[in-house]
């Protein structure tokens, strides 16, 4: 029977290498496709030893991935591409409509663009999955250990509404030779940007007019519609403090209700009431306090522009997204805020080479990988993420040409077995002839 085992030997042989050629090919065919993983057919001693003696044995087949090792990156001047450095897989789902605890599979594939709805999604037809940042800008509690708290990644129609502006600064220089003249001159004008309830722009108007009397200005406000009041500022002419406003008098409120103006000598703030709405909006703007530099002075030279900080913002739309090596989707508004959208987790598992394959470079949980943890890129084992690329497929091609000549020397050398033990088989038949 030894002659048949060696038979058998070389059909196990022909059957694992021509396995081995099947991997090398899907990998060649591959080497260009985004996010591919390399598989290999090892060789495993299959056979077996009884109590005579005897033994049949051959070779068998167990295919290996190579999951764990990065292709190279690849870049494409796409924001939503992106790229997985280190450990960690895509969250993707190919029917967005379902619910988003079924049909979720990983993958490399990062090549991720907006489709018409807003939803990014890469080349191969899924879908990004994440989680939501909420209003407050926090993820609050999600489950890493299930898919219940994912949902589709979208970048479309995206708005940011606005803040009512409640205090604003002005500070800037006033010159003193303009003051003490018989016949003052004009003005010196500044515009007062401020939003809204609804987060719309308005504006508001200071006046600076120079007084007769030496060191000393009227301060008007007012808006297109109302004059809301003045106030005299005096400014130090000498001492530690010379250039700071001195006082304030002359305070003349000439809104009126439900529009309103007030003004606190103290602190060198105004309060303005300001009929914008059913209910009005209420507007403090320092001017700088007595004796301090942090709002107006007063010093020879020429005029210097108000400089005015106002808080709150206006409403805005999404003009761009950006994408950080955390894994957090950030959001560009045109009024300039930036806000967080979504948080973008990487699936890793204890044995990711455990992982069972499927088409479109996707990959499932199997007993073999162990169970999922949806972790922070860049947490824990988790990789980091690139935007503004592609990883490339983890195939070398000289390796797997390489391969390609051995496996082809391997087969041939199991034909040849197979053939020498037929040539023995037919001497021994022609033994008895």
């Amino acid at each position: 029977m030894s002659i048949s085992n060696a038979m058998a030997s070389g059909v196990s042989g022909l059957l694992a290498n021509s396995t081995a050629v099947e991997r090398i090919s899907y990998n060649i065919a591959n080497a260009d496709t985004v996010g591919y993983r390399r598989s290999f057919a090892q060789m495993v001693t299959s056979g077996s030893t009884n109590a005579a003696g005897s033994f049949a044995t051959g070779v068998r087949t167990n295919i290996t991935h190579a999951n764990g090792v990065d292709g190279s990156f690849s870049e494409t001047s796409v924001a939503s591409n992106l790229t997985i450095s280190g450990n960690g897989f895509f969250v993707v789902n190919s029917n967005i409509d379902a619910s988003y605890t079924s049909g979720n599979m990983f993958t490399r594939v990062g090549s991720f663009e907006p489709d018409e709805n807003g939803n990014l999604v890469n080349a191969a037809g899924l879908y990004l999955m994440g989680y939501a940042y909420g209003a407050d800008g926090t993820l609050g509690a999600v489950d890493r250990s299930s898919f219940n708290d994912l949902e589709p990644v979208n970048i479309a129609n995206q708005t940011i509404s606005g803040a009512m502006t409640e205090n604003v600064s002005v500070s800037g220089n006033l010159p003193s030779q303009e003051t003490g003249l018989d016949t003052p001159g004009d003005a010196f004008v500044s515009s007062v940007e401020y939003y809204n309830a609804l987060g719309e722009a308005e504006y508001l108007t200071l006046s600076f007019q120079p007084n007769t009397t030496d060191d000393q200005w009227v301060v008007t406000i007012s808006d297109d519609t109302t004059e809301y009041g003045s106030v005299t500022v005096d400014f130090n002419d000498s001492g530690a403090n010379v250039g700071a406003p001195a006082s304030y008098s002359d305070i003349v409120a000439n809104a009126a209700a439900p529009a309103g103006f007030a003004f606190d000598p103290a602190t060198g703030e105004m309060t303005l009431t300001i009929d914008n709405a059913d209910a009005p909006q209420v507007v403090t703007v320092s001017l700088g306090a007595p004796d301090s530099f942090d709002g107006l002075t007063q010093f020879s030279g020429d005029y210097t522009p108000m400089a005015i900080e106002a808080d709150g913002s206006e409403s805005g739309t999404l003009s761009r997204v950006e994408f950080d090596e955390f894994g957090d989707v950030w959001g560009v508004f045109d009024n300039g805020t930036r806000k967080a959208l979504y948080s973008i987790p990487l699936a890793t598992f204890a044995n990711p080479n455990g992982l069972e394959t499927s088409n479109n470079s996707t990959f499932a949980m199997s007993r073999d990988s162990g169970d999922f943890y949806l972790g922070q890129a860049g947490g824990g084992d988790s990789g980091t993420l690139t935007s503004g690329g592609v990883e490339s497929a983890n195939v070398d091609i000289a390796e797997e040409l390489t391969s390609l000549i051995q496996r082809q020397r391997a087969y041939s050398s199991n034909a040849k077995i197979i053939t020498t033990a037929d040539e023995m088989l037919t001497e021994t038949v022609n033994l008895k002839r």
